[in-house]
């Protein structure tokens, strides 16, 4: 039996959640389709639906076979595209995730010139800030910020950012500009719970690196209301640089201890399906990269 014709037909049933409306789209007879299905599950010996007379839905292990199945056919075609010299055109939905305001700032008009260059794709993206799992959320990419964990997950370094602590010049003029890092533990310090859980903010001087354990009068939970509290002139906070980079540039914020800077902070793309990847994710991912390159001096506000 033809391997191939009995992937179709099984992910044919499974997309529509019945053997009849398969035969329809594959213009198939019902007893046609049934036999392929039927002799797919026993050729590899499980039970790929349960059937009811009301409805068909996967088992776990169908489940399995049909995320194999799409990635396989995909690949197939793919492959068929580039044999015969022509580059294989992104098609399909694509599904993203990022912190809120790097997705904001970053992704959003990415999307929106990727989907500008090819008009056969849809996408959409989660804004949180938060890790989102890319399996549990059925999602095709993430884009993290900071050192990865080892995972399975393919990676691909898009950019990086740097920690920067801020402060507005009304407040540097009441209180002082510290010159250290140490001299911190004398001024007004709110900090972010959201972005570290720990009050401690990490420097490097040469070479070494020192990790301050903080007392902050003030702690939020959301980046926003502390750069808000900076901006007003009540404090010192820290940030990464993409977070403030407007608020700099206006010289709302200024930058303190920029001699004392942490390493910077790397920014990834991963995506699940390494080598193999779909034309959607591969050509996305370049086409993010790219205008990522092209945003760097901003996203390090310098």
């Amino acid at each position: 039996m033809d391997r191939f014709r009995e992937l179709t037909t099984f992910l044919a049933v499974a997309e529509e959640g019945a053997f009849n409306g398969a035969a329809r789209r594959l213009r198939l007879s019902p007893p046609a389709v049934t036999r392929l299905v039927t002799g797919l599950e026993e050729r590899l010996g499980v039970q790929l639906f349960t059937r009811t007379t009301r409805r068909v839905a996967l088992t776990d292990a169908g489940a399995r076979l049909r995320e194999d199945a799409q990635r396989i056919l995909s690949e197939l075609e793919e492959a068929e595209t580039a044999a015969a010299g022509a580059r294989a055109e992104p098609r399909g939905h694509l599904s993203l995730t990022a912190p809120v305001l790097f997705g904001q700032r970053y992704m959003a008009p990415i999307l929106r010139a990727y989907l500008d260059d090819h008009p056969a794709m849809t996408a959409s993206a989660l804004f949180v800030d938060r890790n989102v799992s890319l399996l549990d959320e059925g999602l095709d990419l993430a884009l993290r910020i900071g050192e990865l964990p080892d995972s399975s997950l393919a990676t691909r370094r898009v950019g990086a950012v740097r920690r920067v602590v801020v402060a507005a010049p009304a407040y540097l003029a009441r209180h002082g500009r510290p010159q250290a890092p140490d001299e911190l533990a004398g001024h007004r310090l709110v900090h972010v719970s959201s972005v570290d859980q720990r009050p401690a903010w990490t420097f490097s001087r040469g070479g070494k690196r020192q990790s301050l354990r903080l007392a902050p009068v003030l702690t939020f939970n959301t980046l926003e209301a502390a750069i808000a509290a900076a901006e007003d002139g009540w404090c010192i906070t820290r940030a990464l640089s993409y977070q403030v980079a407007d608020a700099l540039a206006a010289g709302r914020l200024v930058e303190l201890l920029p001699d004392a800077e942490d390493a910077v902070v790397p920014v990834h793309l991963l995506h699940a399906e390494g080598r193999m990847a779909a034309a959607k994710i591969r050509s996305f991912i370049d086409f993010a990269a790219a205008r990522l390159a092209g945003a760097a001096d901003r996203m390090l506000a310098r």
